[in-house]
């Protein structure tokens, strides 16, 4: 468990440790050249479902943090509140469209549902952004579909 706090103050557990473990564990699977801190934590934020908030977080990510991989959870589905996507958008300056396609591809092997996430993916500056879904466990399941790949974009993202 991980403590979050919320907007109003209130220090919260959020299960989020689920998702770390998977995407530790797929990081260690691959054959890297990054040290153990690359992959730890700098920061877990939640934020409310709107736009301009989202974007923010991620400029500062991108921007004052210089976070190589950013990982979005959530917004992705068809509610009106999803605004994840619209977001990254506005905020990247090179899409990176074989992720997310990789990630529904490997979603519709689970489920017929797959096919329904909007995600997106792209670079900002040296940073790698990507949204996931929402549950823990397609959240799991699609950042372990492409872990390999994220790890050799990250390589050459960070060579330029």
């Amino acid at each position: 468990m991980y403590r979050v706090v919320k907007r109003d103050g209130r220090i919260v557990d959020f299960e989020i440790s689920k998702i770390a473990n998977a995407m530790k564990k797929a990081f260690d699977a691959t054959e890297t050249n990054y040290n153990q801190s690359v992959i730890d934590f700098l920061a877990i934020m939640v934020t409310a479902d709107f736009q301009p908030k989202i974007k923010d977080e991620l400029i500062h990510c991108a921007d004052t943090k210089h976070v190589g991989l950013v990982l979005t959870t959530g917004g992705t589905g068809f509610a009106a509140r999803d605004v994840t996507p619209e977001a990254t958008l506005e905020v990247i300056e090179r899409e990176a469209r074989g992720i997310p396609e990789a990630m529904r591809a490997a979603s519709m092997c689970v489920t017929p549902r797959g096919c329904l996430s909007r995600g997106v993916a792209g670079i900002r500056g040296g940073t790698l952004i990507v949204n996931l879904p929402g549950s823990e466990k397609a959240a799991r399941e699609n950042i372990e579909a492409v872990m390999d790949s994220l790890s050799h974009g990250m390589k050459m993202l960070a060579s330029e």
